[in-house]
C-alpha cells in the first residue's frame, strides 16, 4: 500500500529490511548503539560487525537522537541508528517521535531520497504497532509539512498481522489528512 504526501511516495514493504536497495535503512536502536536482536540483529548478521562496531564509536547518545554508519555488505549505503531505547529497553511515544524525526534528519543531512524504517520500538521495545506507527506517520507528516521532504519512504514490516494493522493506520492516516 502507499499514499504521497507532497513529493514523498509513503509506502509499506512485507518483509526484511536488510532485503531493500535504499539508500538509508533505519535501526530501532538502545542508545549505546549495540546490535543485539531484532531489526538490528539481522542488520548486523547481514551487514557485518563492522556496523555495529562503527556504531559503538560514536555512542553513547540522547535516547531519541540517532547516527549514521556504513550499511557494510547490504544493499543499502547507510544505516541510521536511531535510539528509541535505552539499556532498561523501554520506550514510549515521545522516545519514538524524536528517534523518527532525528532519523529523517540524519538522512537529510546525508543528501539521502530513499529511506525504509522499520516500526520503531515495537519489537525489544514492546510498544504496541498501532501506537508506533500513528506517532511516525505523524512525525513524518510535520516533517514533509516543514518543506523537508524524500523521493520514498517505506515502512518494513516483517510479519502479516502487523501489515494489516501498518495498513489500517495508513487508512486513517490518508482519511484525516485529506478530510
Amino acid at each position: 500500500m502507499e499514499f504521497r504526501i507532497r513529493g514523498t511516495i509513503i509506502r509499506t514493504f512485507l518483509g526484511d529490511i536488510t532485503d531493500l536497495a535504499v539508500e538509508g535503512i533505519v535501526n530501532a536502536a538502545n542508545n549505546r548503539l549495540w546490535m543485539g536482536g531484532g531489526v538490528a540483529g539481522a542488520i548486523k548478521r547481514r551487514g557485518g560487525m563492522e556496523i555495529e562496531e562503527e556504531a559503538v564509536s560514536q555512542g553513547p547518545i540522547e535516547v531519541g537522537e540517532a547516527v549514521v554508519t556504513n550499511a557494510g555488505k547490504l544493499k543499502a549505503k547507510y544505516v541510521i541508528h536511531a535510539a528509541v531505547m535505552g539499556q532498561d529497553l523501554r520506550t514510549d511515544g515521545g522516545k519514538i517521535y524524536q528517534a523518527t524525526v532525528n532519523s529523517l534528519r540524519r538522512a537529510k543531512e546525508k543528501g539521502l531520497k530513499t529511506i525504509a524504517f522499520p516500526l520503531l520500538g515495537t519489537g525489544v521495545g514492546r510498544f504496541p504497532v498501532k501506537e508506533a506507527i500513528r506517532i511516525m506517520l505523524e512525525a513524518i507528516r510535520k516533517w514533509i509539512k516543514e518543506g523537508e521532504d524524500f523521493q520514498e519512504i517505506i515502512f518494513a514490516v516483517y510479519d502479516p498481522d502487523s501489515l494489516q494493522i501498518v495498513e489500517e493506520e495508513f487508512q486513517n492516516f490518508i482519511s484525516n489528512i485529506s478530510g
